[in-house]
């Protein structure tokens, strides 16, 4: 199978409203994409197996949401660029809901979901709700920063990469009272100490990343940009070691401005 038949085959699926059938294709597809038979040049190999570490769940929608990544031919030209992205973002959503509820992964009314099982949220930050669920958290993850799915997606795929430690396992998706779409995460819980700015930079320094910006906490690669690295995101665990336990982590394409060389490809291949 090449590229063009890898996702006129998902296309398919969603168009035909996951069927059966369709959803054993899939269920297939992602089998074979954490084995490694099919490469998804979206990611390096490192970044396809945080992929994979993120669930079987991750790796579909990262899937679905990368099918319905392409512009619509069918809009509007005098849209705006916004306007653009939302249009896509919200097809992105349609596909993968259908999916999730289709093979009983959707959650409804997340907070009231969330709260019913884990009590009053422990934590809120600018895109995420979190809930204590003992040597765990679970966190319900919104698009405020991204707009895209396929961008939250990502985010999970590359901390699994870059933060091992703090492993985003995606449990399910699902939408808030205002209709806002959530995906929500499961990730060990660490407890530590404080940990300064300066000892941030050399961390993320010794891991190959340059301080861009520290007003917003911005350190970048040419793979890889990296934000909201503040001493509320980084805790020193009971080891000494530095863990992360949330940021804004993306792939560096030049549109980001941090001296990114990437593309955001959506070619497949198939080994073997």
């Amino acid at each position: 199978m090449n590229n063009a038949d890898f996702w006129a085959s998902v296309h398919n699926i969603i168009a035909e409203g996951f069927t059966p059938e369709g959803l054993l294709k899939l269920d297939s597809y992602a089998e074979q994409f954490i084995s490694g038979r099919l490469v998804y040049q979206r990611f390096s190999p490192r970044e396809q197996h945080g992929c994979a570490a993120g669930g079987e769940a991750n790796v579909i929608a990262s899937l679905l949401a990368g099918a319905e990544d392409c512009p619509d031919s069918d809009v509007a030209e005098t849209l705006s660029e916004f306007k653009r992205e939302r249009q896509r973002g919200a097809k992105q959503e349609a596909a993968i809901e259908q999916w999730a509820k289709a093979v009983g992964c959707w959650t409804e009314c997340v907070d009231d979901s969330l709260h019913s099982s884990f009590g009053e949220e422990i934590a809120e930050g600018g895109e995420a709700m979190v809930y204590d669920h003992g040597s765990t958290l679970v966190k319900s993850i919104g698009l405020d920063y991204f707009i895209l799915p396929i961008l939250a997606l990502d985010r999970i795929s590359l901390h699994n990469t870059y933060f091992p430690e703090t492993q985003l396992t995606v449990l399910s998706f699902g939408r808030n009272q205002k209709g806002e779409f959530k995906i929500i995460c499961e990730q060990p819980f660490i407890g530590g100490s404080h940990v300064s700015d300066e000892e941030i930079t050399e961390y993320m320094q010794h891991m190959g990343f340059e301080l861009k910006n520290p007003r917003n906490w911005t350190y970048a690669t040419p793979d890889i940009y990296l934000s909201d690295m503040h001493d509320e995101n980084v805790i020193r665990s009971e080891t000494g070691a530095l863990c992360v336990v949330d940021c804004d982590i993306r792939i560096n394409t030049p549109e980001l401005r941090q001296g990114g060389t990437r593309t955001l490809s959506t070619e497949v291949r198939f080994l073997g």
